[in-house]
């Protein structure tokens, strides 16, 4: 590290779980976040701050009005562009030290994989089953931690799916893949600081995996409920008759 880096996450360095040693594991990680919206929009930002020193940003969307009320990576100037392109100028503004790899498409088969095993960490921040499904299952057969989160309404949830440790759950212990169509935030409403709660907590998770610091929330699934602001705690195991994790 030189001497502006040091400067730079000095309050991090601080940290005598962390340390130097930890930092330059952040600056040394490579990161793939799918989905650039309310999740991915917080989650970008502090690993981008934090010092992460690549980070892969995956979303074949763009930005539109209707966005801008959570997903805070993008500002009104950016309506209608992409996001991974919007995200990248706001990151870049944050740290332009860290490495960035735009993918604007949706990812799939072998190119996915590919992704997968180039990174340290998979982030999902997707807003559907069908890539949720996707990536447990990738990850999964990569061996590549998998932090999730999701948000509707005034509810939200996160884990840590690691498929290194032994007898771990994954997604799919979790829930079923009936290829039913899920609620969405189109139809369903969120509450804007939600994300930004959730998403925090993935970033916060992210960086523990990296630097192996704390004890992450593999094996336990966090769940908000924003109306009383209560937490619930439920405890993962793996099916033993799971597809994917057996």
């Amino acid at each position: 590290m030189n001497d502006d880096q040091l400067l730079r996450y000095s309050r991090q360095i601080l940290l005598p779980q962390l340390d130097i040693v930890g930092q330059q594991k952040l600056l040394n990680s490579h990161v793939l976040i799918v989905g650039l919206g309310g999740l991915g929009s917080p989650v970008s930002m502090y690993l981008a701050a934090a010092g992460v020193g690549h980070l892969t940003l995956v979303d074949d969307d763009h930005v539109e009005l209707s966005n801008l009320q959570r997903q805070i990576v993008h500002g009104q100037q950016d309506i209608g562009r992409s996001k991974v392109a919007s995200a990248a100028d706001t990151l870049k503004e944050i740290n332009d030290e860290v490495e960035l790899e735009l993918i604007d498409e949706r990812l799939e088969g072998e190119r996915l994989e590919l992704a997968v095993k180039a990174a340290d960490i998979v982030v999902d921040c997707s807003d559907n089953f069908a890539t949720r499904f996707l990536l447990n299952d990738v990850t999964q057969r990569c061996q590549t931690p998998l932090v999730s989160g999701a948000a509707i309404r005034m509810e939200g949830q996160v884990t840590v799916y690691d498929s290194r440790q032994a007898g771990s759950a994954c997604y799919r212990c979790l829930y079923e893949d009936t290829g039913e169509l899920q609620q969405t935030c189109s139809e369903s409403g969120v509450l804007s600081p939600l994300l930004g709660i959730i998403g925090g907590i993935q970033a916060v998770e992210t960086v523990k995996c990296i630097t192996d610091v704390g004890e992450n929330l593999s094996g336990r699934l966090l769940i908000l409920d924003a109306f009383t602001m209560s937490w619930r705690e439920i405890k993962l195991r793996q099916d033993p008759n799971c597809p994917v994790c057996k």
